[in-house]
């Protein structure tokens, strides 16, 4: 049970820190919707959707209301479509109409986003997700709240090399699609190593196909709360501050277990994780790099970034863990720069680079996320990139993913608006070198030594 105390001291963290549920979504999965007949894969994947999740919207409302805990986002994942759209789809334009089936019935519900539009291939491609993966610019361009994502390496299976290249021109051609729009379409697109099958946030949530049939995932956000109650021990030792840090990520996550429960109860739908990810919008007040300067930092980039964001991270999920039984998703820091008011700010002073933000997804949540670089950036760069991010994953056993927009038509010194929690994004320089015989080499880079473990 949660006391009178906790409510009290919810409602003032909502009021006053920015404090909120950033998503409650639905995983579905779709297995049970395969068919030969193209059709109907698409008219059971709709009326399956518009079915399980019919009250997700009503219900997070309600919520809201009765608890006064703002609930950012409602959404749907699914099962990676590359699998459900297997037996059907023989060439690219078939998987389109499916991303079609999904926005139709992601506006049917009245959610935010819908993910799932993806494929698994850290070893290899079957013909069916090579025919998604190519599908992807032109479903991003043609729908409006689908997000894609593609699993491309992993610590048990090695770097697929060639979907790393195919990814690289894949994001391009996405930018290029979507480019009356500054590249919207790669915000909702990511690659990943080690893909979690719970993870609740966009653009990379799916639905594994070791879940149940349907699942509640619940996302928690507060970096203006954790900033807040980090003001108040300026100068302490990192005894005191990793304490302060660890009891507020226990009050966040308390206010997301109590969301999740009454989501599960109402919608006859089970619980499934809670993810413990901080993390930022572009409201002042609420950046996961301004926790970093208050531990100390002039600004986020300088020397002791790396170790000040491993402390955070490390504190977030102690605290976290003490408050629910079921942590999943990603769970930790994110570190979007777009979506970090505290970020643009020191990419703009000259703070932090590509190189820095690379560093730091060694030890944060995620990886290289909604980074804006110059639309002449060749797909044999973005490719390298990726490989880059996918190696740290690889090696350190941890999720890593890369969320690139290279914005046709801006150079560096420019900037982007992508709007809503998307927010602003100023275009970094990338390595005017190239990695061309790297990435087109071909095969797989294999797995680490330590991934031979049973």
């Amino acid at each position: 049970m949660i006391s009178q105390y906790e409510v009290l001291e919810t409602n003032h963290m909502v009021e006053e820190e920015n404090l909120d549920v950033r998503t409650i979504t639905i995983g579905i999965s779709l297995l049970d919707c395969i068919d030969s007949d193209l059709d109907s894969v698409n008219e059971k994947i709709y009326t399956k959707l518009t079915s399980v999740a019919r009250d997700l919207v009503k219900v997070g409302s309600q919520i809201e209301r009765e608890y006064g805990i703002p609930i950012v986002n409602k959404r749907v994942s699914v099962t990676p479509i590359a699998l459900v759209g297997a037996a059907a789809c023989k060439r690219p334009e078939d998987f389109v109409t499916i991303a079609h089936t999904l926005d139709k019935a992601a506006h049917q519900l009245g959610i935010n986003f819908i993910g799932g539009y993806s494929a698994l291939v850290s070893k290899g491609m079957t013909a069916a997700e090579e025919n998604l993966i190519r599908s992807i610019p032109q479903a991003l361009a043609e729908t409006e709240l689908v997000c894609a994502s593609v699993n491309l390496a992993s610590t048990r299976t090695g770097i697929n090399m060639d979907a790393v290249r195919l990814m690289g021109e894949i994001v391009h051609e996405t930018a290029v699609y979507t480019k009356e729009e500054d590249s919207l379409g790669c915000a909702k697109l990511v690659v990943f190593c080690n893909a979690p099958d719970d993870n609740p946030f966009m653009a990379g949530a799916f639905h594994g196909v070791t879940e149940a049939d349907a699942i509640i995932n619940v996302g928690v956000s507060g970096p203006g709360v954790v900033k807040t109650a980090l003001e108040s021990v300026r100068g302490e030792s990192f005894e005191i501050l990793c304490e302060t840090i660890k009891k507020t990520a226990f009050k966040i996550t308390r206010v997301g277990q109590l969301v999740a429960k009454e989501a599960s109860k109402r919608l006859n739908i089970p619980f499934g994780i809670i993810d413990l990810s901080l993390a930022p919008t572009p409201a002042i007040g609420d950046s996961v790099a301004d926790i970093l300067e208050l531990i100390g930092l002039e600004r986020v980039g300088a020397p002791g970034t790396t170790a000040a964001l491993a402390l955070l991270n490390d504190q977030v999920k102690k605290g976290g863990i003490m408050a629910s039984s079921y942590v999943g998703g990603l769970s930790g820091a994110f570190i979007p720069v777009s979506e970090d008011q505290g970020m643009i700010d020191a990419v703009q002073a000259n703070a932090l680079t590509l190189e820095k933000l690379e560093a730091m997804t060694c030890v944060c949540s995620v990886g290289l996320d909604m980074i804006a670089i110059p639309g002449a950036s060749s797909a044999d760069t973005i490719s390298g990139i990726i490989a880059d991010e996918m190696a740290i994953g690889m090696i350190n056993q941890k999720t890593t993913a890369v969320r690139l927009i290279p914005v046709i038509g801006k150079d560096v010194g420019d900037s982007v608006e992508l709007g809503g929690l998307l927010g602003t994004a100023p275009v970094q320089p990338v390595s005017a070198f190239g990695c061309s015989d790297f990435v087109n080499r071909g095969g797989r880079i294999p797995a680490p030594i330590h991934s031979f473990k049973n």
